[in-house]
């Protein structure tokens, strides 16, 4: 399910004294089942831009075409759209509602008109993409939930209606270290299980590098920076400019080249940071 936008303006109480510009002339790609991910600090304009992705927000001006459909064309069939492009906000646990896990889950599909044959395949369907036990937790009150298992609910509420396009704008906010794990873990495997295309918005760079192909990097309402994950972390010293942290291990990098050290840029994980120094040492005592 492609998205193309092209010159997307946004402006918050447009034509009033508080008008705000939030997105000035975006223009993006992303194909059917890649892994992006959108970061940017506090007003940069992500949020704003993932909500024209399933007409939750329409543009001031320009172009959103959700698999070829004109989201701004007042012919177009929104609802079909939002069926297929799952966005799940921050803290999605508090939009739960229901008495029982499996009648929150079921929510979505009940809304879409399924059988109820139906709705309780989907409903175990995913519930078991986010490894909650379906026996176990079924009849179970949400609120009666860990905070990572009550965000397990909320993304399989969105999961049951079988999206194309998942968005998750910070979806690890507010959880443990361990629950944070669990649930990146969760979203590799369901982006490969569904073969569905995943829009991760995130200030983690830690969380970022772990689990997208390709970052786009927002300031100000516009694309300063877009390409894969390991060629935008290699542009370290712009991303520290523009406010943006880096990943730990990249950063440790950066240093250790800043002080001389031959090095490469760009790495992401603990385990090719041990490879790489492990290289110089070696290079430095053959020398």
């Amino acid at each position: 399910m492609p998205i193309t936008i092209k010159d997307l303006r946004y402006t918050y109480n447009e034509g009033t004294p508080l008008a705000i510009s939030a997105l000035a002339g975006i223009n993006l790609e992303i194909n059917d089942g890649e892994c992006v991910g959108i970061i940017g600090h506090t007003g940069s304009g992500k949020s704003t831009l993932v909500q024209h992705l399933n007409g939750l927000l329409l543009p001031t001006h320009g172009l959103v075409l959700i698999d070829g459909i004109d989201l701004a064309d007042k012919k177009s069939d929104r609802k079909k759209v939002r069926q297929k492009v799952g966005l799940v906000f921050q803290y999605p646990e508090y939009q739960l509602f229901e008495e029982t896990v499996f009648d929150d889950i079921a929510f979505g599909p009940r809304n879409m008109g399924c059988g109820e044959e139906e709705i309780a395949r989907r409903v175990q369907e995913a519930m078991a993409v986010v490894n909650l036990d379906y026996g176990k937790f079924k009849s179970r009150s949400p609120f009666e939930l860990s905070g990572g298992q009550m965000r397990r609910v909320a993304v399989a509420g969105i999961v049951a209606m079988h999206p194309k396009v998942l968005v998750l704008d910070e979806p690890t906010a507010g959880l443990d270290p361990r629950s944070r794990k669990e649930l990146l873990a969760e979203i590799i495997n369901m982006r490969h299980e569904l073969g569905i295309t995943v829009i991760l918005v995130s200030h983690s760079m830690e969380e970022v590098a772990q689990v997208v192909e390709r970052v786009i990097v927002m300031e100000a309402g516009e694309i300063v920076l877009s390409g894969q994950v390991r060629e935008v972390f290699e542009q370290a010293e712009l991303l520290v400019r523009i406010g943006l942290g880096i990943p730990q291990v990249t950063e440790l990098m950066l240093r250790l080249r800043q002080r001389g050290a031959d090095v490469p840029a760009g790495i992401l994980t603990v385990e090719e940071a041990n490879a790489a120094i492990l290289d110089w040492q070696r290079g430095k005592r053959s020398v």
